[in-house]
């Protein structure tokens, strides 16, 4: 494993991942892969393309180009594919299904070829906790429970966990896969829950909160959700899946009141709305597989939190272009005529 194609590695946990790759091992070069669609930015590089120019390369590209995925692997002699490159915003894919089966699914199915192809290169597969859909009572999801999503995106995610799974059990293709629980951190589209929380409120504009507020979620840093993905990328049995969270939740209103506390901003800017169609209550995943594996998260959702919070504070020419932009439409579509809870 020493050349690395990172699909997706322009958006907010893939670029992450870069850095830490780069950063951990001296003797890796990583090809970045991406469309550069709305989250995908180039921008969230420019620190790693000045650092690292021996070692890091970008392509713009689809992954359901499967004559421009087979290139890039020939031209940079890949050796691993991870794929972070997906269409991930659930309210997204309500609004556009499409979208989400094209990328998060055929996408896949091209990356799966293009590694079986060029002499069953590694693959690891970047998956989420929502393809299991809503957890009932204590229960927390385990790697070997069916999987029974609920939305658009997660069912596009869970069809390509099986693609991926198949490969291995028809071909041999040497895969992995990890399914992080809510990643919150640096670089994140402010489409996501706790960026568009900040920064509405750095902006003194309501928190839309969906329905009662009591969905509960295991919100992990971006970090220590990479540093899992490194560790069975190098270390996971092949064939095998891993959970990557905290493997504790909270209430979204728990956690919009902990980012109001952070950044000084009062709790009544809060203000609860119609509710996501479709809105699973409770996820929740067993992590002890991978705790089994030699790691362990340095945050605590709430620490997570807070250090998400501190990031957008300082970092707004960062994301301020962005709320002018394609943001803008997208935000009164899903939160201009959404009806305002008593």
């Amino acid at each position: 494993m020493q050349n690395i194609m990172v699909t997706g590695g322009a958006g907010f946990i893939g670029c992450n991942f870069v850095r830490l790759l780069l950063e951990k091992y001296a003797d890796y070069k990583i090809t970045v892969y991406d469309k550069l669609t709305y989250a995908g930015r180039l921008e969230n590089l420019q620190d790693v393309a000045a650092q690292y120019p021996d070692r890091y390369t970008f392509v713009q590209g689809d992954i359901c180009d499967a004559t421009q995925v087979e290139q890039t692997v020939k031209d940079y002699t890949i050796d691993t594919i991870v794929n972070f490159a997906a269409e991930s915003h659930v309210d997204r894919s309500i609004m556009n299904p499409d979208a989400f089966i094209k990328t998060d699914v055929y996408g896949t199915y091209v990356l799966l070829e293009t590694a079986r192809k060029f002499g069953n290169l590694r693959y690891h597969q970047i998956s989420t906790d929502e393809v299991y859909g809503h957890i009932h009572g204590e229960e927390r999801s385990l790697e070997t429970d069916a999987m029974a999503p609920r939305s658009p995106y997660a069912a596009s995610k869970a069809s390509a966990d099986h693609l991926v799974n198949a490969y291995y059990i028809t071909f041999g293709l040497p895969i992995t896969i990890t399914r992080g629980a809510n990643n919150i951190g640096p670089f994140q589209y402010p489409e996501k829950v706790i960026p568009l929380f900040v920064t509405n409120a750095l902006n003194d504009q309501k928190l839309p909160v969906y329905g009662d507020g009591q969905q509960m979620r295991d919100y992990q840093y971006v970090m220590d959700h990479c540093e899992g993905i490194d560790l069975v990328l190098h270390k996971g049995v092949i064939g095998e899946v891993y959970n990557i969270g905290t493997g504790k939740e909270m209430t979204n209103l728990a956690m919009v009141e902990i980012l109001l506390d952070e950044i000084g901003k009062p709790r009544s800017l809060i203000q609860h709305v119609e509710d996501r169609l479709g809105h699973d209550r409770r996820y929740c995943m067993d992590v002890r597989k991978i705790i089994a594996l030699g790691w362990e998260p340095d945050y605590t959702c709430e620490e997570a939190i807070r250090a998400t919070a501190r990031w957008y504070v300082a970092n707004r020419a960062w994301w301020e272009p962005i709320l002018s932009g394609e943001f803008k439409e997208y935000y009164q579509k899903m939160y201009g005529n959404r009806k305002v809870l008593a």
